[in-house]
């Protein structure tokens, strides 16, 4: 299948990345040559240097044979006139767009007819969910929803003090009385898919498998103490803290932003009235001092720059901010929050590929393709959702009699709105919805990939 990603910034090449680890035959589109080049000695794929809005560029780009475009430039405008001009030279192409503005949120669904869009993203507003999603409960670093979001995979640090530290997995429903099942361990940089006998010890990042409905039961019984979130300091004033505290407001929380230019300043009173905006530099300690971070319940860094970002963090955590959360932009970064353990770290760049590269596989595989893909576990593993149906090998059997490829797990059955954590007993049936989890190096497309 081939695709064209038209702009060459974080976000086209963070796809880059992903689709061309699956093989796809790409092509990147973007005027900087000096990005193409790096792009495409890093990825081994195809580059046009060329405005991606303009025919002459798009048809060097053989945009007239490709299955899909993903026009992923810095420019709404840009992005939506390359949709349009592409889908004229190609009626039968799935064209994806980078939408970012939030004057344009409210007439998303107009747009997508207009300009014959198959699907839309917005890496900011889907950052500002996500992270309005960790601060809801404190006691988790990150969660991921499916079946309706009635089932979670959440991650927890497993410190000395913790339960968890030198508990055996096996042992693990008796101590969080509640329905759960661990579905991947990140100890040292690596991930693991355990079984029973595994024991857990301080330092693990556990990613686990539970109800939505029993996820305070299952912070109260591992002793994990929260408190709800009341007050909320953002550091940065760009679109991701504009949505983010619109969200906050919403939940009837306390909102303050710390941001350095004076013009974003005025324009974000303008936009967040019942929001407190303050024109300070969020990296210097003072300033968040002064400011009253250390009453805060949460701190989130959310300036342009990782190193800005993870500085804020580390002062934040200093004053003994119960939640800190970091958005980082390079990949590279993760790792470097999880060693340094200051909180909850969120990649706008890894929360939109899941989303595109769930699309390119529906599109792939007209049937059996995952219903939602989440990347977890730092990138190591993936969380799938796939819908049971006429074609599905193995309905009916005890998994107890299914032989599952190696690193893949069954981590949940959803039937009519009730949930199942899986055993030996369990079985799956027409209409069943499975979640499955896998080691990043074993890609599943279809659910019947997942057997051996």
């Amino acid at each position: 299948m081939k695709i064209v990603i038209a702009g060459g910034g974080k976000i086209g090449r963070s796809l880059a990345r992903l689709l061309s680890a699956e093989g796809y035959d790409l092509t990147v589109i973007d005027i900087n040559a000096e990005m193409l080049g790096y792009i495409e000695e890093k990825y081994d794929v195809m580059t046009v240097n060329g405005n991606c809005a303009a025919m002459a560029t798009l048809r060097e780009a053989g945009i007239e044979d490709a299955d899909i475009l993903i026009a992923a430039t810095m420019l709404d405008e840009v992005n939506l006139l390359c949709c349009l001009a592409s889908h004229t030279l190609n009626k039968n192409l799935h064209t994806i767009a980078r939408i970012r503005n939030p004057e344009y949120y409210d007439q998303l669904y107009e747009l997508r007819d207009a300009f014959n869009l198959s699907m839309t993203f917005n890496p900011e507003f889907k950052t500002a969910r996500d992270i309005s999603r960790i601060l809801e409960y404190p006691g988790f670093l990150k969660r991921e929803t499916f079946a309706k979001d009635r089932v979670e995979i959440v991650e927890l640090m497993v410190d000395e003090q913790s339960k968890l530290n030198g508990l055996r997995l096996i042992d693990l429903p008796g101590t969080a009385k509640c329905r759960v099942l661990v579905c991947a361990v990140v100890r040292d940089g690596s991930a693991f898919m355990p079984d029973g006998s595994f024991v857990l010890k301080a330092g693990d990042r556990v990613y686990v498998t539970a109800p939505t409905n029993e996820l305070t039961l299952l912070l109260k019984n591992l002793g994990i103490i929260t408190k709800r979130v009341s007050r909320v300091m953002l550091a940065g004033g760009g679109r991701v803290s504009y949505y983010l505290a619109k969200h906050l407001r919403k939940a009837g929380i306390t909102v303050r932003i710390v941001e350095k230019d004076p013009d974003r300043c005025l324009r974000l009173a303008e936009l967040l009235p019942d929001v407190e905006i303050i024109q300070g530099d969020a990296t210097n300690q003072n300033t968040l001092e002064r400011e009253g971070a250390k009453e805060c319940d949460a701190v989130v860094s959310l300036t342009g720059l990782d190193e800005m970002n993870i500085i804020i963090s580390l002062f934040a955590h200093d004053l003994g901010v119960r939640q800190v959360v970091t958005k980082v932009g390079r990949p590279e970064s993760l790792s470097i929050i999880e060693r340094l353990k200051i909180g909850s770290a969120v990649n706008p760049q890894e929360l939109i590929g899941s989303s595109v590269v769930r699309y390119v596989r529906s599109v792939k595989n007209q049937s059996g393709a995952a219903i939602t893909v989440h990347s977890i576990a730092s990138g190591l593993a993936e969380a799938s959702e796939f819908l049971v149906d006429s074609t599905t090998l193995n309905r009916g059997r005890p998994l107890r009699d299914i032989q599952l490829k190696k690193n893949v797990l069954l981590a949940c059955i959803s039937r009519h709105g009730s949930l199942e954590i899986p055993n030996g007993n369990s079985s799956f049936e027409d209409g069943d919805t499975l979640l499955i989890v896998t080691a990043s190096n074993t890609v599943i497309e279809r659910l019947n990939d997942i057997f051996e």
